[in-house]
């Protein structure tokens, strides 16, 4: 259901309204009674039909408020591998919506956002506008069309209220922590949303994502490896870019071939890797629905509204702290990550710092890997397990606010690349792009 204009449910009251009508305390207290046995029966089976209701109804509202509440499913999207496969399956169902669908706004709606972007003669633009959306994402829908010279464009819609919808967002997606919490147990819930809640805003500007997409085509401009459409007109809640065929990403993790995976696969890394070398950005949005393979093997990006400017390129330390980690150099890992601000060296032991990342090193340390379903779930289980080892050094680690988007992008990409199954060259595309990386090894004190 949407407003009675067709648009996001905009006010507060009436958002609130729709979130209080999950079962976020009863997940909430189902995840706290975890290891306990309830009623005779066993905590996990429990939760396991908690789940399966909180995925359905977690995502059916989600996809209706559209705005940064549908944001935090995308995401969530992104990490569908962590999932036990027996849960995997009502949640990859209503993930697969989210990524590539929303409840589509009624077409006076569309020619009204043209008309105030382009004015009352904006179909004289193009030769060829079709009213039926073909995607519909967080923020806005996408049609196709043809632009006036003839030129098969993409044209993004945002929807009527978006922005008063977001605005609205940043308070109620508190009021998800606990239920996303209970849906995905190894999901760091609240630094999630905080994060999401902090760069929401800058999804409704439609010219920053313009800049940015921009940006990315002039650097990836005749890549044999990446695709990135040009941006031919922006003006208000209107963005048109050239269009790009090509088989959707979700579609390759459904049903591609193997060869199809690996390449998909590879691309993500390599384009993610690159990014703030040759554009000077990162890419801040892994998720299924922002890429397609195309025909002549090159991976299509196309969707630029959630970015981060790095004008330096990537961060000094990021190289020396994952080659130190690759090598197992437990001594030199804790100093740079200490000189990071990433901890307090009293608190966190050498050791248990290694041996917290030490799974999500194996990728470095072969020349190529292949990402699993199995794997991502066992590290999920560890990491939602409160009383293990690594959870507690978890705690007393300290992420730096201006790193969560780079540690929300590292975990998406390594869900997706799960998702596919594919086997990739991690450690050589590290090497080529990553500064520190393939330098001298660290060496104990």
């Amino acid at each position: 259901m949407t407003s009675e204009d067709g648009g996001p449910p905009r006010g507060r009251l009436a958002r609130t309204a729709r979130l209080a009508a999950l079962p976020a305390a009863h997940a909430g207290r189902t995840a706290v009674g975890i290891g306990k046995r309830l009623g005779g029966r066993l905590a996990e089976a429990v939760a396991a039909q908690v789940q399966q209701r909180t995925a359905e109804q977690l995502f059916a509202v989600l996809g209706q408020l559209k705005g940064g509440a549908m944001k935090v499913g995308q995401a969530m999207s992104a990490m569908e591998a962590a999932l036990p496969e027996q849960l995997a399956g009502p949640f990859r169902e209503s993930l697969v919506k989210l990524q590539e669908a929303a409840p589509a706004m009624p077409t006076p709606l569309v020619h009204g956002q043209l008309e105030g972007a382009f004015g009352p003669d904006w179909r004289r633009l193009f030769r060829d506008f079709d009213d039926r959306p073909v995607a519909a994402a967080s923020v806005g829908q996408v049609h196709r069309a043809a632009w006036s010279d003839g030129t098969p464009v993409a044209v993004k819609v945002q929807y009527p209220g978006a922005g008063a919808a977001l605005v609205a967002d940043l308070g109620v997606l508190q009021a998800l922590t606990p239920l996303v919490q209970a849906a995905a147990p190894g999901l760091d819930a609240r630094q999630l949303l905080a994060e999401l809640r902090d760069r929401l805003v800058d999804e409704v500007d439609y010219v920053r994502e313009a800049d940015a997409q921009t940006a990315f085509a002039d650097a990836y401009r005749d890549d044999p490896d990446i695709a990135v459409p040009d941006v031919l007109a922006v003006e208000g809640q209107v963005l048109v870019t050239r269009w790009v065929d090509g088989t959707p990403l979700a579609r390759v993790i459904a049903d591609g071939t193997p060869d199809d995976r690996d390449r998909a696969g590879q691309l993500l890394v390599r384009l993610l890797a690159s990014a703030p070398v040759r554009a000077r950005r990162l890419h801040g949005d892994p998720h299924p629905g922002n890429f397609r393979l195309l025909p002549d093997r090159r991976l299509a990006v196309l969707d630029f509204g959630a970015t981060e400017a790095l004008p330096d390129g990537w961060p000094a330390r990021l190289g020396p702290l994952l080659a130190a980690g690759r090598d197992g150099d437990a001594v030199a890992l804790h100093r740079i990550a200490a000189s990071a601000g990433l901890l307090r060296p009293d608190r966190v032991t050498e050791t248990a710092l290694l041996a917290l990342l030490d799974p999500y090193l194996q990728p470095l340390r072969s020349p190529s890997y292949r990402f699993t379903r199995a794997w991502m779930q066992e590290q999920t289980r560890l990491a939602s397990d409160p009383f293990s080892a690594a959870a507690r050094t978890q705690r007393r680690l300290t992420i730096p606010p201006r790193h969560l988007l780079l540690q929300r992008v590292a975990a998406g990409l390594a869900g997706v690349l799960c998702s596919l199954d594919a086997t990739v060259a991690v450690d050589t595309e590290l090497r080529r792009w990553l500064p520190g990386y393939d330098g001298p090894r660290l060496h104990h004190r």
